[in-house]
């Protein structure tokens, strides 16, 4: 449970990083969020992989959470666009992190071959 709360403040924290930059066009003292935030997400996904917590899978749920919260929240703040093609795009992101994630449960065949032989 401690892993899952770290990954979202990993995620918190890049997409209000996000979000700040596109706010600094207008007001460069977001830079400071924005600064501030990435620094945040790379200490917390960094305490992930210390953990042992999987780069693919970890990175694959910040990167595309990430993509989809940036995306709606900067059409909610931003007044940005939200098409159609932005919502499949998103799907994809999430469908592919989905089969990373399973793909990531199997065992490999050396791993089986370990197991079979330390059961004899």
């Amino acid at each position: 449970m401690k892993k899952w709360a770290i990954l979202g403040a990993a995620i918190v924290a890049e997409v209000a990083a996000a979000l700040a930059l596109r706010a600094a066009i207008d007001d460069p003292g977001w830079a400071v969020l924005t600064v501030t935030g990435y620094i945040g997400a790379f200490v917390a996904l960094s305490t992930l992989l210390r953990a042992g917590a999987p780069i693919g899978v970890v990175y694959g749920i910040w990167a595309a959470a990430g993509v989809a919260l940036t995306a709606v929240l900067g059409t909610v703040l931003f007044d940005e666009p939200f098409t159609l093609l932005i919502g499949i795009g998103i799907a994809v992101v999430i469908a592919g992190v989905v089969l990373v994630e399973t793909g990531s449960h199997h065992e490999r065949p050396q791993e089986s071959l370990e197991r079979a032989e330390v059961a004899r």
